[in-house]
C-alpha cells in the first residue's frame, strides 16, 4: 500500500548545515522510497533519495502534522486563557471592594489607563483637552 506524506522538516545532506525543507514522500511498507523534495528551497536537495538524507522526525506526524506538538501548543493556550478568566474575575472583585469602599471605579479605570502611558503623552492630552474644553467654553 503506498501513501504521500507531505511535511516541513530539517535535512542533514552531505556536508551543507541543517536546512528546513518540504518533502514529498511516498510511503511504502519497507520505509521511504522515492523521496521528492522542493529544490527551489535547497538546491543540492534536487538528487537526494531516502538514502542520504536523515530527518528529525522524531514525534510521530499524522498528515505531516506532529501530533504531540500540536497537542502541547493547545493545552498551553488553554492553561493561559484558564489562568487569565480566573484573573478577570479577581480584578472584577477588586473593583467590588473598590465600589463598596465608596471609589469612583469608572475613575479608578482611567487612573490605570493614564498609568500605563508615558508621562509625555498623558500631559500632552492633558493640554489639548484643556485647550479644546477653553475652545468651547467650558
Amino acid at each position: 500500500m503506498e501513501h504521500v506524506k507531505l511535511a516541513l522538516t530539517r535535512v542533514h545532506h552531505r556536508d551543507k548545515p541543517a536546512v528546513q525543507i518540504r518533502y514529498a514522500c511516498r510511503l511504502l511498507v519497507g520505509g521511504m522510497a522515492g523521496c521528492m523534495t522542493a529544490p527551489s528551497l535547497y538546491p543540492e536537495a534536487a538528487d537526494m533519495s531516502a538514502d542520504n538524507f536523515e530527518t528529525d522526525d522524531s514525534s510521530a506526524a499524522v498528515g505531516g502534522i506532529a501530533a504531540d506538538r500540536l497537542r502541547s501548543i493547545i493545552e498551553r493556550v488553554e492553561r493561559l486563557e484558564e489562568e487569565r478568566k480566573a484573573l478577570a474575575g479577581d480584578i472584577k472583585d477588586i473593583y467590588t471592594e473598590a465600589k463598596s469602599a465608596g471609589f469612583d471605579t469608572k475613575v479608578i479605570r482611567q487612573i490605570i489607563r493614564l498609568r500605563k502611558q508615558e508621562p509625555a503623552e498623558v500631559e500632552e492630552q492633558e493640554t489639548l483637552l484643556d485647550i479644546y474644553r477653553r475652545a468651547l467654553g467650558m
